[in-house]
């Protein structure tokens, strides 16, 4: 199992596939198994490197508090791990921030950027509705298996629930493989209520795609116009009827997410190629 050490913590990362890298990151209470549809499909054409931020999964849990600063720091720790100079990231939700401050801090080891279901906090951001952040504060006092479950609404868009009961259900085994303990969940949530890069944003200069769910209940979807707006040249795809979890919503962005990768790296406005 390999495993680094960053600021006395012992993270987890795993390799798979070869190619250009990618460096996967996520987000709150939720580990590297949380990519499991999306390491096959980028592992097609990259290196993908995934890993359990500290608190999480295999990884350790010291107690907080966490920074989302700290956790960028652990990132580019698994980086070094990997023997990788620069890479490509991807980041989902708290990953998302944690990508913001890694291409913000080290810009030159970020060859192109995707953010998705994630926002650069601060007063601008747009706020969850109150009964969502209140629910989210309440789930640390829940049993593991009675707190994924009761976060289906909230991480699943309407259709997914109707109709893809199965891809719910495959996550949650996923996720049940490692479950998030109380104080690292609560110390994870903390970091990312502390997140704010939007007056620093225009200093990112890698090439960036911002991706959303037009039903994200947890990040509302006015975040990823924020960051659309603030990084040069950058790409928002806006996907409707996906919600937080968007590549169970809608699988294909992982393929986007790679074309997108694939693409000459230089700065400016991306759009899909038709699907």
């Amino acid at each position: 199992m390999p495993v680094v050490q960053s600021d006395g913590t012992e993270l987890y990362w795993e390799s798979t596939g070869a190619g250009p890298p990618v460096l996967l990151v996520m987000g709150l209470g939720m580990n590297a198994t949380g990519w499991w549809r999306t390491i096959p499909v980028l592992a097609e054409r990259f290196r993908v490197i995934a890993f359990d931020n500290r608190g999480v999964g295999r990884s350790g849990r010291p107690p907080g508090p966490y920074t989302v600063a700290g956790m960028a720091a652990d990132a580019m720790a698994v980086l070094d791990a990997a023997q990788e100079e620069s890479a490509h990231v991807y980041g989902i939700s708290l990953g998302g921030m944690i990508s913001q401050e890694i291409v913000l801090r080290h810009p030159e080891r970020v060859r192109a950027l995707v953010l998705a279901a994630t926002t650069p906090g601060g007063p601008a951001a747009v706020a969850a509705e109150d009964a969502t952040q209140a629910f989210f504060r309440r789930r640390a006092e829940m049993p593991a298996d009675e707190a994924v479950w009761a976060s289906v609404p909230y991480n699943y868009a309407a259709a997914t629930r109707r109709l893809h009961g199965d891809r719910i259900s495959q996550d949650v085994e996923q996720r049940l493989r490692f479950p998030i303990e109380p104080e690292p969940y609560t110390a994870q949530l903390e970091a990312a209520l502390g997140h704010d890069t939007l007056d620093r944003l225009g200093a990112v200069t890698a090439p960036t795609l911002v991706v959303h769910g037009t039903e994200d209940r947890l990040v509302r979807p006015g975040n990823a116009e924020l960051l659309a707006r603030a990084i040069p040249g950058s790409g928002l795809l806006m996907w409707p009827g996906a919600g937080h979890l968007l590549f169970t919503d809608a699988p294909q962005i992982d393929r986007i997410a790679g074309d997108f990768l694939s693409a000459p790296s230089s700065p400016g406005p991306w759009s899909p190629a038709p699907r």
